[in-house]
């Protein structure tokens, strides 16, 4: 879905899957395929299609010295400005299945291969319609959605209850536009979802479902404007805190969208009474038109973004290394090749752990729910002091569950290996969490420190009470140690050791929401001759895109923190 240009997959990893399994190793099925993928690009962008001149001391103009174009001045003199050679630094693809094959992020998210150094990211989703909720292209419409989601504050102390009518206009001498009647919460934001009604008078609600309303929904639904409890005396509820947006019906399925709770004449109560979530008798539904549900497209553009990193050697290095049968380039350039995974991973594994931390702070706001967990002998009571998520999307710090009880762990039985135990429960809990949240499924992996990763093993063959694992117990294992109900567990040997955050996540494959890798050129090797010292240089660069896809990436992640009190340990 993200390709500009259709190729033949199955014959690209016919050509390709041979030789990437045969220099890499690699026999799994997904990454073979995303790889033969990248190196039919790779191939493309490096071709020279055959064509080659073999006379070329006749009549060929050739390509002339190598130069470089010149700096046109301003945005508008580009036709003006000295012209190139185009030449381009040539790339080894050898060097870019290397930091492929060694890039264990890799392995955590999809990879979509890119054709060029920009690209479009196309993804769709299924709205509840019947009318719009912006101004398109600046013609003026007051046709109303059924069904709007927007942040609405009712004040302190007060809080939403369903079926709760409130009415809206832009002002209070437009007399109510609309009539919303609140549905519930969404269950991913938090934020109110209302069905609306058209209301054209203040004391006439005999109206029909989708009815254009007083004015458009935009002006009557927007940040700042208030909203009213009375049609007839607009007394004032509370404000928007947003603008009115649709809803989606995947994320947040209405079930009386289908049936009788928008039927016209159920007016009283439609979303608490039976009415409401049952389906139309015969008669009522010959009688009703269907409600309209939209699918919206939707476009982001994706630019692939640069890590580079050069290393020179001196001519006697090169000399002198080779009596210890050391090939100096070689070793350089492995050097390159480790400083661009490192980087790679970490980028992938700071935004994995940057989405979970959302989604914690999203299921805390709108469920009440944190996950997170200390572990004490009972002697701290209430002083966890906040559960670190680290940082969120936004770039705020994620601080959770401040004052929580620390839980006793100690007496009736409970040992280190119970606490161990603990800890797998809520890996799986997170884990059911991303399949309920995210309706892709469960969770595929989870990232741990080297301490955690200890006590995971330690407690692998736990006899009293088991979960199914196959974790390896043995020692030194950097990345998989094994999985955990399904859940591979990975190590970030970059991790500080007595860090306690776990990041659960899915993988998923480049089609559902979720972070998405995208190469461009995994690496680009240039190796040249300084003039000063003659001796050889190599830069390295790698460019590519990690994007976010979808409406709520975040629900395909969830970070869990642990805690330790009053002399408890892990390990």
């Amino acid at each position: 879905m993200y390709a500009n240009q259709l190729i033949n997959e199955a014959e690209v990893q016919k050509t390709w899957g041979p030789i990437i399994e045969e220099a890499t190793g690699i026999t799994e099925k997904s990454k073979l395929s995303w790889m033969s993928k990248y190196c039919h690009y790779h191939n493309l962008n490096e071709s020279v299609y055959n064509t080659v001149h073999l006379n070329p001391n006749m009549n060929v103009q050739g390509m002339n010295a190598v130069t470089l174009p010149g700096n046109p001045g301003s945005m508008d003199a580009f036709s003006g400005q000295t012209t190139g050679s185009g030449d381009r630094p040539f790339s080894l693809l050898p060097l870019a299945m290397q930091v492929a094959a060694q890039t264990v992020g890799l392995d955590l998210v999809p990879v979509v291969p890119m054709q060029g150094p920009m690209g479009v990211l196309t993804y769709l989703d299924f709205v509840y319609g019947g009318g719009r909720v912006t101004d398109a292209g600046g013609i003026a419409t007051d046709s109303a959605p059924l069904l709007i989601k927007v942040k609405a504050d009712v004040g302190t102390g007060a809080s939403w209850t369903v079926d709760q009518v409130v009415y809206a206009a832009s002002t209070a001498t437009n007399n109510a536009a609309y009539e919303l009647t609140y549905v519930g919460k969404s269950r991913i934001d938090g934020y109110q979802i209302f069905r609306v009604r058209g209301n054209n008078t203040a004391t006439d609600l005999t109206f029909r479902q989708g009815e254009e309303g007083y004015e458009p929904i935009y002006a009557a639904v927007a940040n700042g404007v208030a909203f009213y409890s009375d049609a007839a005396t607009v007394t004032v509820a509370g404000t928007w805190d947003g603008n009115a947006e649709y809803v989606k019906a995947l994320e947040d399925h209405i079930t009386g969208f289908s049936g009788n709770a928008f039927e016209k004449n159920n007016v009283s109560a439609p979303f608490t009474n039976i009415d409401g979530v049952n389906p139309y008798e015969r008669g009522a539904g010959e009688a009703t038109p269907d409600n309209i549900m939209g699918l919206s497209l939707f476009n982001k553009s994706v630019a692939a973004k640069t890590y580079q990193v050069a290393a020179a050697v001196t001519r006697e290095q090169v000399q002198d290394l080779k009596q210890f049968g050391i090939d100096a380039v070689a070793q350089v350039e492995a050097v390159l090749v480790n400083e661009l995974t490192q980087s790679i991973n970490k980028y992938i594994l700071d935004r994995i752990f940057r989405n979970g931390a959302t989604n914690s702070k999203n299921v805390s706001t709108v469920e009440g729910l944190l996950l997170s967990a200390s572990f004490g002998d009972g002697t701290t009571t209430v002083n966890v002091g906040g559960f670190n998520l680290g940082f969120d999307n936004t770039g705020a710090n994620v601080t959770l569950g401040a004052g929580s009880a620390v839980t006793n762990v100690t007496g009736g039985g409970e040992t280190q290996g119970t606490i161990q135990r603990r800890m797998y429960t809520k890996i799986l809990a997170a884990s059911n969490l991303i399949a309920t949240r995210g309706r892709r499924g469960p969770a595929t992996f989870a990232v741990c420190s080297g301490e955690l990763a200890t006590a995971f093993q330690d407690i692998a063959g736990f006899v009293p009470y088991p979960l199914s694992n196959t974790i390896n117990q043995a020692g030194g294992s950097l990345f998989p140690i094994g999985s955990l109900a399904g859940v591979t567990i990975y190590v970030d040997p970059n991790m500080a050791w007595n860090d306690y955050r776990v990041a659960v996540g899915r993988k998923g494959d480049g089609n559902s929401p979720g972070l998405v890798f995208m190469p461009y050129l995994m690496a680009e090797s240039v190796e040249t001759i300084a003039e000063g010292t003659m001796a050889p240089k190599i830069a390295v660069k790698s460019r590519f895109a990690l994007v976010d896809a979808g409406f709520h990436p975040e629900t395909m992640y969830y970070t869990v923190a642990f805690k330790t009190f009053d002399g408890v340990s892990f390990i």
